[in-house]
């Protein structure tokens, strides 16, 4: 399903479809010149970019950027199929997720493939679609690193924010304005929802603190709208809430992390995860990206000397010393 025609403010459009049980968006900013935040997963151009564009009377090969929030395989996996389509376009992501972006093997071993270790990994019908959602390789021209301004329209000029956390070169895009963020999935709430708005996944984020602070700073700029990839239109109040329930999920999970290897004495992820997920969740999919926050808040723990890390164990074991 595309709903091709959603303008959420005059110069910024949602592309509307689904990605299995979830709601999928990808978002066109159009002044004097377009930019396409997102391409999706590889089959996301030909089902849903490229009809929207179509209706929305924006020919592919006129856009003039293609901005990757992220390195996750349904941000970038469309990367190919739209350089196919806008050969001029410039492609931009932060310099921290490059090489992921471009080398789809790289973003497999290191993003998707370190949950194998301890032995949660993905099952195998989702490892092959991770696999083939990502699409052929397709070259970034321009790195960024946040800050910077595209000055699309007159009354279109967005800044570029990085907002890491979820991926260490997470972006985003302010639109003052309008008081416009479009965020896609550097703040996640209590966790992923499915199209009848119940939640199923968790909300997988890396480093605990560089999360915490991106949702600060998007709460210190009070945004009247927030765009995400999963979630529909947040505004006013319900953007504060979904900020909000960001910032209670990461302390409620770092209370039950810290409770239940005191309790448990030592503990491996796998074992930790099937502990807390009652607690945290229950997740039923992709339920192994829990353990991005339970690794991030158990090395909050060790940094802290609150546990440590065993050495030698396979796989590797944490021990409460407080």
């Amino acid at each position: 399903m595309v709903n091709a025609h959603l303008e959420i403010v005059p110069g910024i459009a949602r592309i509307e479809s689904t990605l299995g049980p979830r709601p999928f968006a990808q978002y066109l900013l159009r002044g004097a010149r377009t930019m396409l935040v997102d391409t999706g997963v590889a089959t996301t151009p030909a089902e849903a970019i490229l009809p929207a564009l179509g209706a929305l009377g924006v020919a592919p090969a006129d856009l003039d950027f293609v901005l990757i929030s992220h390195a996750d395989v349904d941000h970038y996996g469309g990367n190919a199929a739209m350089r196919a389509a806008a050969p001029g376009a410039i492609f931009c992501a932060h310099a921290a997720d490059a090489a992921w972006i471009e080398d789809r093997g790289r973003a497999l071993r290191e993003r998707y493939g370190w949950y194998e270790a301890h032995g949660i990994g993905y099952a195998p019908d989702l490892a092959a679609w991770l696999r083939d959602a990502g699409g052929a390789p397709a070259a970034l021209d321009l790195h960024l690193v946040g800050g910077e301004t595209f000055r699309l329209g007159p009354r279109l000029v967005v800044r570029v924010l990085h907002l890491p956390g979820h991926s260490p070169g997470h972006l985003g895009l302010w639109e003052p304005l309008s008081r416009t963020a479009i965020v896609t999935d550097a703040a996640l709430a209590g966790g992923l929802l499915d199209t009848s708005g119940a939640i199923i996944s968790p909300p997988p984020y890396f480093d605990a603190a560089a999360y915490e602070q991106t949702v600060r700073q998007l709460q210190a700029l009070a945004p009247q709208r927030l765009l995400t990839a999963h979630y529909a239109v947040y505004e006013g109040e319900a953007a504060s809430r979904f900020l909000a329930e960001s910032v209670a999920f990461v302390a409620r999970t770092r209370e039950v992390v810290r409770a239940t290897v005191a309790a448990s004495g030592e503990v491996t992820l796998r074992e930790l995860l099937e502990l807390t997920n009652p607690q945290l969740g229950p997740f039923s999919v992709a339920t192994n990206e829990l353990g991005g926050p339970l690794r991030a808040h158990l090395r909050e723990m060790v940094a802290r000397g609150e546990v440590v890390a065993l050495p030698g164990r396979s796989p590797a074991t944490w021990r409460a010393l407080v």
